[in-house]
């Protein structure tokens, strides 16, 4: 949803707040100054929907100061799912609210620096999230960005959340800094993101030269970076998940790495790590009892033969990151599914199977074979009151369709309870 100063949503002359990559520190101070018209906004936003604008107006509100105190109030709503509580009190820019780091994962690296710094330079802050977390950490903060507006809103969020840091607008490329450095370079370029490290703001290989030598070290990255940037001689890759969502990338560099490749995963508020060379490659077999599907952090951070040990398992192609073992374990870095029935992997012989066993709602889940789930739905015809997962996949040269059900997690702890029960006795 985008609320426009013409008074509606979707509609109207150019929003001056939440444009990308623009912000009138006018309004920002506007808004700051007035914590009722931020309520107000808020209020009016979830009771009149596309006619906020116009509740607000009717009070006196100027249009395009009723169209930022909307946006705001909007981006809030959206930024309760990285911030939680804090986001009611925190001011966004749309793209700074798309790059900024969820709280959880911000607080955590925090952490991880506080047992080893006491301050830290934050380079290409952006909206400041990353040095809040700093700062609620006990870090000295002083946070960098090279644009003077969303520096402004940096210092905004300090003040809103009571938190000391010093916010100052400098190239991270030139900024001075001491014994620790995080930085969070741009990934958009416009209204478009950038999935090119070199076309990063700064560059990544030019930041990368920058921080050479730094004591204690981390660098933001967007999940799908390729390990040819990572793989770099003393340096730590670590990939990052919530609640199965593999949310980014993070290199640590000098004293601040501690293996070569991690997998950080949050299952529900509570952290788990993998860690390995990520050079190891699972033993290829047979489908077994189970099927796991490995975290996407732990796939990415090419921690597949690591896990596989973990759960005595073992995949069925080289190259395609699905385990299978003969027995269900519970693991915070996979899901598991009951293998029911292997099939070649032909779509008018499954259209018949899945019709006898009268299967109308079925996930569909696929590796290495090429299909496109959507257009095998349409020509397998489903129809019937169960359901089912159907996962396509190779095992050595065959091209297989295994009919599956999840083994949810309560059953899983249910089933490790009994195990301990029964060995109690």
């Amino acid at each position: 949803m985008e609320i426009h100063a013409g008074g509606g949503v979707n509609g109207g002359s150019p929003n001056p707040w939440g444009i990308i990559g623009f912000v009138d520190t006018g309004l920002l101070a506007a808004l700051q100054a007035d914590p009722d018209l931020q309520r107000r906004a808020a209020a009016a936003l979830e009771a009149e929907g596309d006619r906020a604008a116009l509740a607000l107006r009717r009070d006196g509100t100027a249009p395009e100061l009723a169209a930022a105190a909307l946006t705001l109030a909007d981006l809030r709503r959206q930024g309760r799912a990285k911030f939680g509580e804090r986001a009611g009190r925190m001011y966004f820019t749309r793209a700074g609210l798309e790059q900024a780091t969820r709280w959880p994962v911000a607080a955590r690296r925090a952490a991880r620096f506080a047992g080893h710094v006491e301050e830290v330079a934050d380079l290409c802050c952006g909206i400041g999230t990353d040095a809040l977390a700093f700062a609620e950490a006990g870090l000295r903060v002083e946070a960098v960005d090279a644009d003077e507006a969303t520096a402004e809103v940096a210092r905004a969020n300090a003040e809103a959340l009571g938190l000391e840091v010093r916010v100052r607008v400098d190239d991270a490329l030139s900024a001075p800094f001491g014994e620790a450095v995080f930085a969070d370079p741009a990934r958009r370029g416009g209204s478009t993101r950038s999935f090119n490290p070199a076309a990063y703001s700064p560059p990544l290989d030019a930041l990368l030269e920058r921080l050479a030598g730094v004591r204690f070290a981390a660098v933001k990255l967007g999940p799908g970076i390729k390990h040819e940037w990572v793989d770099r001689e003393g340096a730590e890759a670590e990939w990052v998940s919530v609640d199965r969502d593999v949310v980014e990338a993070c290199l640590w560099l000098g004293e601040a790495a501690g293996v070569r490749r991690r997998a950080s995963v949050c299952r529900d508020g509570v952290w788990h790590e993998m860690t390995g060379d990520g050079r190891t490659r699972a033993e290829p077999g047979e489908v077994a009892e189970y099927l796991y599907e490995p975290d996407g952090a732990v796939i990415r951070a090419g921690l597949v033969a690591e896990l596989a040990e973990e759960l005595e398992a073992h995949t069925g192609h080289e190259d395609i990151a699905y385990l299978y073992g003969d027995d269900v374990r519970e693991t915070p870095f996979a899901r598991a599914w009951k293998v029911e029935e292997v099939w070649p992997l032909n779509p008018k012989k499954l259209r018949g199977l899945l019709a006898e066993r009268k299967i109308g709602r079925l996930t569909i889940k696929q590796r290495g074979t090429g299909i496109v789930p959507a257009e095998l739905r349409k020509q397998l015809k489903l129809k019937g009151p169960n359901e089912a997962t159907l996962v396509a996949t190779r095992l050595g040269e065959r091209h297989v369709a295994i009919l599956c059900d999840e083994v949810l997690q309560a059953s899983l702890l249910g089933s490790s309870q009994a195990r301990i029960d029964i060995a109690a006795r």
